[in-house]
């Protein structure tokens, strides 16, 4: 499931927005490449090595040994997400590592399309956002392949990958997650909203309960763990709807507008927030249903990856409610929690993690109805 804190996917809503036909200027070039320390005092094969990966790729960190791939993910972190770098201080090291470098492929791909560094200013790559993205998929798919890309976040995917055993089709997914925004796909179904959430965070929720210890096998937790990941993007969106609407981005799918009675070119219009109001809440509404069933997965999470999934589950979800009732007013400005409402919840999750397998026994009531993954 997702980590502590949606933030651990730099990818989701608004991405290319502000950046229609890309930029021009500095090369797209490989980072600096890093050298792996020695893992010849005490190496440990972990999980899921595969005959494909180089053997210091699936040596962990065990042992009070940190080498460079995990601090350099460490410093993506840092410069990327404060959110995200407080909210894996909830994991037990080793997960808190993996998701470290995770996040690190996925903020380093959201930069190179978004044309930014760390989430941040503006940064010319050469060629189109098409052109960029397709780089993208050429190195993720070398580096799951086992082959040296020269790349710190292409590398550490590839450590994850072979740590955890996760399947290459997972970060491919995401990756085509980009392609419905640099193709600027039409939304105008609930299950065009659903697929592309699915593949901006529901596929980061099914990455993260892998790197947690879930079996890439495990269907339905994994099942549980992208709905939290498709919960978070729907909040995300709700909070989000007239900021995106602004920027020339709409996600709210085209039929619910048409039946609201609202004009898909000035829905967000200032005259029309009351009724957009109710769109916005049947999004939050939609986003319940999908986070009251990514409860029932943590159970076969350890304690530490449950108590992070359940706090991001009460933060986000509590985003989204606040803006339900807030109505019109809370269009005008973007809803957020404060630390201490987070503090708050975060104290709340852990104390629901020891009781998890009571509150939420497995496998759960049946996720009939709700929007399957592929």
């Amino acid at each position: 499931m997702l980590s502590a804190a949606t933030s651990l996917s730099p990818c989701g809503r608004g991405r290319l927005a502000r950046q229609r036909g890309g930029v021009r200027g500095i090369s797209f070039a490989p980072a600096r490449p890093l050298t792996p320390l020695s893992f010849a005092e005490s190496p440990s094969p972990a999980r899921g090595e595969g005959k494909n990966f180089p053997f210091w790729l699936a040596c962990s960190t065990q042992a009070g040994v940190t080498d460079q791939l995990v601090l350099a993910s460490r410093a993506s972190i840092a410069k990327g997400s404060k959110s995200f770098a407080l909210a894996s201080k909830l994991f037990d090291a080793e997960t808190r590592d993996r998701a470290t470098m995770l996040y690190a492929w996925c903020r380093y791909c959201d930069d190179v399309i978004d044309g930014q560094e760390s989430g941040h200013g503006r940064i010319a790559y050469a060629g189109t956002p098409a052109e960029r993205l397709a780089e993208l998929e050429a190195l993720t798919a070398k580096a799951l392949a086992g082959e040296p890309t020269g790349v710190m976040a292409f590398e550490a995917l590839a450590r994850v990958a072979a740590q955890t055993g996760m399947p290459a089709r997972y970060p491919a997914d995401l990756l085509t997650g980009f392609r419905i925004d640099v193709e600027e796909r039409p939304f105008e179904t609930e299950a065009d909203l659903l697929t592309y959430c699915y593949h901006v965070a529901g596929v980061v929720g099914v990455m993260m309960a892998i790197v947690m210890g879930v079996s890439p096998d495990d269907r339905a937790t994994l099942d549980r763990a992208c709905d939290l990941g498709l919960a978070f993007q729907l909040n995300n969106i709700a909070r989000d709807v007239v900021e995106d609407a602004e920027i020339g981005r709409r996600y709210l799918p085209g039929q619910w507008i048409d039946a609201a009675g609202l004009s898909r070119d000035d829905y967000a219009a200032l005259a029309h927030r009351e009724t957009l109001a109710g769109v916005v809440k049947r999004l939050v509404d939609l986003a319940e249903g999908y986070e009251a069933s990514a409860r029932f997965g943590t159970p076969a999470l350890p304690l530490r990856s449950a108590w992070a999934v359940l706090a991001a589950a009460g933060i986000y979800g509590g985003i989204g409610r606040k803006g339900r009732a807030g109505g019109a007013a809370a269009l005008a400005n973007r809803v957020s929690t404060s630390t201490p409402q987070k503090l708050g919840i975060v104290a709340a999750s852990y104390a629901a993690a020891f009781s998890r397998s009571q509150r939420w026994p497995s496998p759960g009531p049946s996720r009939t109805g709700l929007w399957t993954r592929p």
